[in-house]
């Protein structure tokens, strides 16, 4: 089949199937530009022309995954421009953050019962890996996952305790207040 037959056949069924997914019809017009692209440069490998409409609305629903995948990209950008512009400063980069709350880490981890303080200090602070661990101790591998696990299970509890925190949409530290009333500890 011809490209000029395909999307003289298709290409009111795809923008319909695009507007009733995306509001913006500047928006849709982009992407039915872009599977037409799509179609023109790989037609030559549908090996099966009946298969032809299924193959064209995953071009669409590719596009589609895309365009809302840049959407979200975009309006997280967008989110932290303006909360620069409001604070009329930089975000404070991540490392800082968490660099101001290692002091409290080696007060929390003394409150820990000896098996969960011992793995997390030697997984999560020393580089070991949970085998070599288990190896060393002579212990399960299962049975250390389990107490790094409960240890930084603790860990958090004894932070959240502590500490009000600020996460971005990945789950970044960006800020935190401690509760001065509720930590004692660092």
């Amino acid at each position: 089949m011809e490209i000029k037959q395909l999307w003289r056949e298709y290409s009111h069924q795809l923008r319909q199937f695009l507007l009733s997914r995306v509001n913006n019809r500047a928006d849709v017009d982009d992407l039915l530009q872009e599977i037409l692209i799509k179609t023109y440069r790989h037609l030559n490998t549908v090996k099966e022309p009946d298969k032809l409409p299924a193959w064209l609305f995953q071009i669409a629903r590719n596009l589609l995954i895309d365009y809302y995948r840049q959407a979200r990209t975009d309006a997280s950008r967008q989110e932290l421009a303006a909360r620069a512009m409001l604070t009329g400063s930089e975000p404070e980069p991540y490392e800082q953050v968490r660099q101001e709350l290692t002091h409290c880490i080696r007060p929390f981890l003394s409150q820990l019962p000896d098996k969960y303080r011992e793995a997390i200090e030697a997984v999560d602070l020393e580089g070991a890996s949970q085998k070599q661990l288990a190896m060393q101790l002579r212990l399960s591998h299962s049975a250390i996952k389990s107490r790094v696990q409960r240890g930084r299970s603790l860990l958090k509890a004894m932070f959240q305790e502590c500490c009000r925190y600020e996460l971005d949409a990945r789950g970044n530290l960006v800020d935190f207040e401690a509760n001065s009333s509720r930590c004692h500890s660092c």
